[in-house]
């Protein structure tokens, strides 16, 4: 059994910006030659998200907007803005309810995904950022 880490780093544009990781992922694990385990993907900071959807137009443009929008508005008088006299109140929120990490399982060296699930990062943050993302491969 091996233990592998390693990162990906990225640009964001923030407000929901939503990159797919999955060719990123399957890149790390396909360079660790590992045949059958996990993957946990981790989003470094508080206000991203790490999941899966559909990476379609639809979902990825309007959709994840829409929704994140119904339960943790941009621009709400959020305490958190008030304490530390930012405007990202509601990205925390967000990254709470989506969650940072993922674990996915892998045989024969290829991520088990459905034929329309793709890995995704997510930036609610209020401005560009520099993004990292741990992946750490646990297999044989």
């Amino acid at each position: 059994m091996q233990i592998i880490t390693r990162t990906i780093q990225f640009e964001t544009k923030g407000f929901n910006h939503i990159v797919d990781i999955t060719p990123d992922v399957q890149s790390q694990l396909s360079e660790a030659q590992l045949n059958e385990g996990n993957i946990l993907i981790s989003a470094i900071g508080s206000t991203t998200g790490i999941t899966t959807l559909e990476f379609e137009p639809g979902l990825v443009k309007s959709d994840v907007h829409e929704m994140f929008e119904q339960f943790a508005p941009y621009g709400k008088g959020y305490r958190h803005n008030a304490t530390w006299g930012d405007d990202n109140g509601a990205a925390h929120l967000r990254s709470m309810l989506t969650g940072t990490s993922l674990t996915i399982p892998f045989v024969d060296g290829r991520l088990i995904l459905g034929t329309w699930q793709q890995i995704v990062f997510i930036d609610f943050d209020t401005r560009p950022r520099q993004r990292k993302v741990v992946v750490q491969l646990t297999g044989k």
